[in-house]
């Protein structure tokens, strides 16, 4: 054998190699791309129903908030008319039950005073003079005749 054959051989013989190792990877990669491909149509085949399970919900969510946000307004309507009767009430009633209360505190005030203490001897004052009360009855003149 010549150089020349040798060196052929080894060339034929790395060919193989290279191509055995790549029959063997795109064998490897023909089976990853038969489960993705699977894998993909499994996907397809949940998530179709799913995203129609989805755009239900959404729709009853949309519903649901309409008849909340129904509520929510008549509940604001309820609140200023509660308001407003609240203000119509105190307007009404205010003033009078106010000036009943005091009337009532003022009966209570009198009431006690007049039972707790005798009343008081009464003094007339006549330009800077006080006078008992005895003298106040008689009217007497400078001279002190009646």
């Amino acid at each position: 054998m010549s150089g020349g054959e040798v060196a052929g051989i080894l060339v034929a013989v790395f060919w193989a190699i290279l191509v055995s190792f790549l029959a063997v990877v795109l064998v490897r990669l023909a089976q990853v791309l038969k489960a993705t491909t699977r894998l993909v149509a499994e996907v397809s085949e949940q998530a179709v129903p799913l995203l129609g399970e989805a755009s239900e919900t959404v729709r009853t969510a949309q519903t649901q908030l309409e008849r909340v946000d129904a509520i929510a307004s008549d509940v604001q309507e309820v609140a200023s008319n509660a308001s407003a009767l609240s203000s119509t009430v105190a307007t009404t009633f205010g003033g009078p039950l106010v000036k009943v209360a005091a009337f009532g505190y003022g009966v209570r005030q009198a009431l006690a005073r007049k039972d707790a203490q005798p009343p008081a001897r009464r003094r007339t004052v006549i330009v800077g003079r006080t006078l008992p009360s005895a003298r106040r009855g008689s009217r007497r003149t400078r001279g002190g005749k009646a």
